[in-house]
């Protein structure tokens, strides 16, 4: 036990920097925003340590230098500091703790920052982030200018002790690097839990993040298995309703008799069998969100009254009489062409208007490329062989060729089942092309809608953009989405091709 561990056994101000430990590690289990995690962290600790700044900094292992997007410095968005220059520099080579009292004396400090920022740094205190003794530095956590003066030995003990909670807390992060022998960390996304870097997913994220700082309706599209869930969840995460329940309907499990009751629940007697009052999914969420997930699977029935409630946010439940209210965020996803089922009369036409007040296209896996796909097989490997006791999974070339050139129809959860799949056979912990499933052992060609379509000599440009167009939709299986993002061309341009 250190001296730190042994006096936060009685002394109130200690016990407040333990409560900082466990708080800061207690919200990694959720699609948290990363950089807004890492700034909460800052502030607290700032807070916690008496001093006017924290900041913490992160070892670029792609880049080879520490950065810092968030320290409680509103003036700049990020600082960048090379290994072995400057106070967290000479922390991230040496892996100790250094307590400055004069910053202005000590020549390991480096003025930059001060110059970019307007800041005046007078003492400093800086720890190594990393699990334990013996692990790579993640990164270095810092304070600056302590409010009586100068940190002491007991600041340096607590601030040590943190270093190593903050670099557990980060190995439960997507932070984690490809090569966990080695120094640094690695940003696969800005959301923990979620792994994609791409141009797609970068667009996603920037909708995902404007949609947490608002209650507005939002309606996910995409394939199933691309990761809407988890999106979902990401929204709910860091919207002001955090604290607040997250209540998932899957519609496509509901039996058409019950829905209504597990949407708005119901009354004593309401339906033989009915014995006492039961709230439903819609109570449940209130004060946080209703996540209604493939929602284009609604019966008809119930989707009149599912509208009243998304208008107004009122409801009865089934053989009651009170109207009531829940105030409820709600947010959807389908991976049906609902604009083909409002021309069917499937869906109504009111209702997809008031749920598809933010629309969030999720790509397929196939269209993130062979890069993001190899990075997502890591990330499961890394994931699945804590979770099943291998050793750090290693993956033979030709599994990595075998799942780069694969088509995955089945998406992101594909994917996820084949790694599991791997290395539940790999007690070794070695990936191998023949631990993927046998009936998927080889790559499958990748969709194209490339159907021939035949045209007339004279006829005009608008009419064949037409035919392509239905050819397109037919060779997809309906799928006027997907037609659309092959095309490049919006949902309403094939809705009037259709329509033609």
């Amino acid at each position: 036990m250190s001296a730190y561990d042994e006096r936060a056994s009685y002394d109130p101000r200690s016990m407040t920097r333990l409560s900082l430990l466990v708080e800061l590690a207690s919200t990694l289990a959720r699609e948290i925003d990363l950089d807004a995690w890492l700034a909460s962290a800052a502030h607290a600790l700032a807070s916690a340590m008496s001093a006017e700044r924290a900041s913490i900094w992160l070892v670029d292992a792609e880049e080879g230098d520490l950065v810092t997007r968030v320290a409680v410095l509103p003036e700049v968005p990020a600082l960048r500091q090379r290994i072995g220059a400057g106070v967290v520099g000479t922390v991230a080579r040496s892996a100790e703790v250094l307590r400055i009292d004069d910053a202005s004396r000590d020549p390991r400090f480096d003025p930059s920052a001060d110059r970019v920022t307007g800041f005046t740094t007078r003492s400093i205190l800086a720890a190594p982030i990393r699990e334990d003794a013996s692990a790579p530095v993640r990164g270095v956590v810092q304070v600056l200018n302590a409010s009586a003066g100068s940190f002491d030995a007991e600041d340096a003990a607590y601030l040590e002790v943190l270093g190593r909670e903050l670099g557990r807390a980060l190995a439960m992060t997507t932070l984690r690097p490809d090569d966990a022998s080695g120094p640094g960390l690695v940003l696969r996304g800005p959301f923990n839990r979620i792994v994609g870097r791409g141009a797609a997913m970068e667009a996603v994220y920037e909708r995902v993040g404007l949609a947490a700082q608002t209650d507005a309706t939002v309606l996910l599209r995409g394939e199933t298995g691309t990761g809407k869930t988890l999106l979902a969840r990401a929204i709910h995460v860091n919207s002001p309703r955090r604290d607040g329940p997250f209540v998932t309907v899957d519609c496509t499990t509901l039996p058409p008799q019950l829905v209504e009751s597990e949407l708005f629940g119901h009354e004593r007697g309401a339906f033989t069998g009915a014995d006492r009052r039961v709230r439903g999914r819609v109570e449940m969420a209130s004060g946080g969100t209703l996540f209604l997930d493939e929602i284009g699977d609604l019966p008809p029935e119930i989707q009149g009254k599912l509208l009243r409630f998304v208008q107004d946010r009122v409801f009865e439940r089934v053989g009651g009489r009170e109207t009531l209210r829940a105030d409820v965020r709600l947010l959807c996803a389908t991976h049906h062409d609902l604009e083909r089922a409002v021309d069917e009369g499937r869906f109504r036409r009111d209702l997809y208007y008031r749920i598809r007040v933010l629309e969030i296209e999720v790509p397929r896996l196939a269209s993130r490329g062979p890069d993001e796909i190899e990075r997502l097989a890591r990330h499961f490997a890394d994931l699945y062989a804590k979770r099943h006791g291998r050793p750090e999974p290693r993956f033979e070339e030709d599994a990595i060729d075998v799942l780069r050139a694969h088509a995955w129809p089945g998406n992101v959860r594909e994917l996820e089942h084949w790694i599991e799949s791997a290395l539940v056979l790999a007690p070794d912990g070695v990936i191998r092309r023949s631990r993927f499933p046998a009936q998927r052992g080889g790559a499958e060609p990748k969709r194209e809608a490339r159907d021939a379509v035949v045209l007339a000599p004279n006829q005009k440009l608008d009419d064949a953009m037409r035919e392509y167009v239905r050819a397109t939709v037919q060779a997809l299986g309906g799928n006027r989405s997907e037609a659309a993002r092959r095309l490049g061309v919006s949902r309403n341009t094939i809705a009037r091709a259709m329509r033609g």
